[in-house]
Order: structure tokens, then sequence, then C-alpha cells
């Protein structure tokens, strides 16, 4: 990690950290780029929108690859953001999944979304490692050229002269892996290329909903383009394919990739959902602390546009007293663009603690990068994933300083 590396010794950057004020900074910890799917086009707009909206510190958040961190990294460079460097998977519990415990997919028990904060940049993984993780790569693209090959069979047997190839649909739409959602945006250009009119667009989208019609403005691209993919990509769809086991890991598999990577293992939490319903998992939040710590993950991360605040701030509060890192972002993993400020749901701002909280997390995240980049453990053992600083104020202390030292705000 070079651009660490060419600050000051952690001796200086301690002495450092003790005269430079700690003034809470607006950080975005969780963003995916064109690298797995975004709602921006460019990484340059990333960092345009960030500088736009005040927000100094961000972190990339692709799926199972790291493919953007040098783009990434030259963004940040060239507009002064401090860049966190993080990753996505989802793994599989299947002693969860055989209890129909649901963990943070509202739809499939024992999946888990888990998150990797903090890795090295330039990343370098074990060879067991790179294995595991090209596995399931692999397996997600099987899927998904399925799903496409059954999508052309749909659209055949509907009387729509459209058809798609996997590499067709990587090279115009996507940067490294295809996923649902380019699907969904090809088919949603190619309909609106093919149609002379609304209507005749809606009579298309009638025949592929097997008689039933659009619900949805169909000139609001986000909108039209999630209900193609709900209508047709997901559990009932006509273009449907189930994911096999292959396509996942343990929880433990990931979490010690992660750590290979030099990364910290970050559980992202769902929290409640449209009517206030919480998952099983996660609507006991003493026993879901005991199952993360006993797996020596000690870091969570939120989306708060999902969560009312009055709900939001007291989990938050609980797991910040149990010394967890606590970190939020905005996903822009669906079409449609939102700020990168973070809000609640609503657009409710957070409030003076939970932005503070936000930017401690993000401190002690840079704080594991600096140290890393010396060559020392980070925040976390890079094989057993235990605490080595226990001194949270402290590690946020040189976060900060490394954080403003970078973005040249000390």
């Amino acid at each position: 990690m070079k651009y660490l590396k060419e600050l000051p010794s952690p001796e200086e950057m301690e002495h450092l950290s003790q005269k430079i004020p700690f003034e809470t900074l607006k950080v975005n910890g969780h963003f995916h780029t064109p690298y797995s799917f975004s709602a921006f086009a460019e990484m340059k707009q990333i960092a345009e929108t960030a500088v736009r909206e005040n927000v100094k510190v961000l972190g990339i958040n692709d799926f199972y690859v790291t493919d953007g961190y040098d783009e990434f990294y030259e963004t940040a460079l060239k507009h002064r953001l401090f860049p966190l460097f993080n990753i996505e998977a989802i793994a599989l519990s299947k002693e969860q999944q055989t209890k129909g415990i649901r963990v943070n997919d509202p739809n499939n028990p024992g999946r888990v979304y888990f998150s990797g904060k903090g890795l090295d940049y330039p990343v370098s993984f074990s060879e067991k490692s790179r294995q595991l993780l090209e596995q399931v790569k692999k397996e997600s693209q099987r899927q998904v050229a399925d799903m496409i090959s059954l999508l052309n069979g749909w659209l055949q047997t509907s009387g729509i002269d459209l058809s798609f190839t996997y590499e067709e649909i990587k090279r115009r739409y996507a940067r490294h892996l295809v996923r649902e959602r380019h699907i969904a945006q090809a088919l949603r250009i190619a309909l609106f290329e093919a149609a002379p009119t609304d209507a005749d667009c809606k009579a298309s989208l009638k025949k592929l909903y097997a008689g039933k019609d659009t619900g949805v403005d169909i000139t609001d691209n986000a909108a039209l383009e999630n209900e193609l993919r709900n209508r047709l990509l997901k559990a009932g769809g006509k273009a449907f394919v189930e994911e096999d086991e292959q396509a996942f890991l343990s929880v433990e598999e990931i979490r010690d990739i992660y750590l290979d990577g030099g990364g910290i293992p970050c559980y992202p939490v769902l929290l409640d959902d449209a009517k206030g319903n919480f998952t099983e998992f996660e609507e006991n939040r003493e026993e879901m602390c005991r199952y993360l710590k006993d797996r020596r993950i000690f870091c969570i991360e939120l989306i708060p546009g999902r969560n009312r605040l009055e709900t939001l701030e007291p989990f938050v509060r609980f797991f910040d007293r149990q010394g967890f890192v606590v970190t939020f972002g905005t996903e822009h993993n669906a079409p449609g663009l939102i700020p990168l400020t973070v809000t609640c749901k609503g657009d409710v701002p957070l409030t003076d603690y939970l932005q503070r909280v936000n930017y401690e997390g993000a401190c002690v995240i840079a704080a594991h990068q600096y140290l890393r980049s010396r060559g020392e453990h980070g925040y976390v053992h890079a094989k057993s994933g235990e605490i080595q600083y226990p001194d949270r104020q402290k590690t946020i202390s040189l976060g900060n300083a490394v954080i403003r030292k970078w973005t040249g705000l000390e």
C-alpha cells in the first residue's frame, strides 16, 4: 500500500494524532461500482458526487472482485478522498438454512451477505483463497449464462424477436462479472429499441409477463429494470435459475479469505424491513452479538436508507457499547441514483451520534490499512481474526490522523 507508506512512521503518526483535532467527516463506507453493478456509470462520477456532497471517505464494496481497486485509488487520489478497500460475497449457513432461519437475506434462509473491510492495496490472496473465490465466481457466471439462455427461450415463446448472449451483455454492460441486474438492463434497453412507441413497449411487456400488465411507469428506467428482474429472473420467473450450493462458501471460509487479504470481516445488518419486521437472526441482538463474536467477527455495517432512525440508533448504540466497529453506506447496487450522503429511511438525516460512530468506524479501518501497509498486524490479526488493539479510542485517533494527513485536512 505505497500511498500509506509515504505517511510518517507509526510513532510519528501516534504523536501527530494527539495534536490533530477530531472532527467528524462524512463517510460512505459501502457502495458498488461498475465492476460489479452500480447506479453509477463511471468511477469518476462517484468521486465527483462525493466532492459535491462533501463526503471525504469512500469505501468501494464490489461483489467478489477487487478489479476496481486501481481505478478507485487513482480517482480518490485525484480528488483527495480517502479510499477504503472493501469487498462483498454471499455465504451459506447450511445449519441456518435447514432450520429456516433468515439471516440478512429476507427471502432465503441461511444465505448471508458478508463484507470484508480495509483489505490490503494492492491486495494479495493465497492460492487457496484465490481458488475458492474463482470457484464461486465461476459458478455465479454459469448461473447467469443459464438465465440468459432461459430468457432467450421465453422471448421466442412470447413472440418477441430479441435474443442475448452472455458475451454481448458482458461487453456492453458489465466490467467483470455479469449479474442479474445487467440482464434486466440489457432487456429494458432492447425492448425500447425494438418498440416504436410506448404502447408497443407495454404490449411486449404484457407478452413477457404472460398476459399481465406492467405495474410501473415504463419511462422510469430503474423501476422497469427492477420489475423485469423481479418478474422474470427471481424465483417463479420464466428465466429463474436456482443457485447451486457450489456458488456459496461458508461464513467461516469467507471470513478466512478476508483475513488472508488483509481485511476486517464485517457483517452487513439488514435490520427492519418496510413493515418493521426483522429476520430470525437479527431479532435478538444479544444472541446475534454472541454469534458474531464466537466467529471472530467484530465489525458490522448498515445501509441506513433501509432503516427507520428510531430503530437504527438503539441498535447501533448496543453494538457500539459491545466494542464493534460500525460503518454505514448506501450500496448503490440498484438502478436509480441517490445521494452518496448517508441518511435513514425517508431521507431522515443521521443524528450527530450516528455520524460520529460512522466516522469512527472509518477511522479504525483507515488505521488498519495504515498499519498493514507498514508490515504490522492491523486492527485484527491476519490469522486468528482477534482484535490486536483493544484501546479502540487510540486506534480511532490514529485513523483520524491518517485520513486527515492523506486528504490534506490536518
